[in-house]
């Protein structure tokens, strides 16, 4: 089990979360909007000056073991789900909406919002400012590379990376 300490004050209101485990870490800065819809599973830390956006509606949800770098912008409108033992690079964002294209008719403000859900699977690795988009399932024990734009789903066990990420190797299942 990993322990993590604080070097900031992590003044965040626990109790108003759906659910918060043991050794839950927030550093200086991090701001957390909607935490009624947010859970987050035991031994997590977040780095300094990360978002963490709840929405009114659908899930944020946070495995046990999760490191959490700074910087980082989690969106939930359309529903996120992090898995076991991931970590999360400095700067990564994760978007769960967009607006839909309807042409010219519109400014795209006022175009319809969508909604997707983002998975990422137990034991991945996401690095330093990569970007997941809606709708993407990152699979168990996936390596996204630093700053890769992730537009599709990515297949358990393999390294993706690039603009936009594409797979570019195939990785050993653990066995423990």
């Amino acid at each position: 089990m990993r322990h993590f300490s604080t070097h900031g004050s992590g003044a965040i209101e626990r109790d108003l979360f759906r659910l918060i485990g043991d050794n839950v870490i927030f550093e200086t800065g991090v701001l957390v909007f909607h935490p009624e819809h947010i859970t987050i599973r035991s031994n997590v830390y977040v780095g300094h000056y990360s978002i963490l956006k709840g929405y009114y509606k659908n899930e944020m949800i946070i495995g046990e073991d999760v490191w959490i770098g700074q910087q980082v912008f989690f969106h939930s409108a359309g529903g996120l789900s992090i898995g076991d033992r991931v970590g999360v690079g400095p700067g990564v964002k994760i978007i769960t909406s967009f607006h839909r294209d309807e042409g010219w008719s519109k400014p795209i403000l006022d175009s319809t919002l969508e909604f997707a859900p983002v998975t990422v699977g137990a034991d991945s690795d996401i690095g330093v400012g990569a970007i997941i988009l809606p709708g993407v399932n990152v699979g168990r024990g996936v390596q996204i590379g630093a700053g890769a734009v992730v537009t599709t789903d990515i297949p358990d066990y393999t390294v993706a990376a690039g603009v936009p990420a594409k797979v570019i190797a195939q990785r050993q299942e653990h066995v423990s």
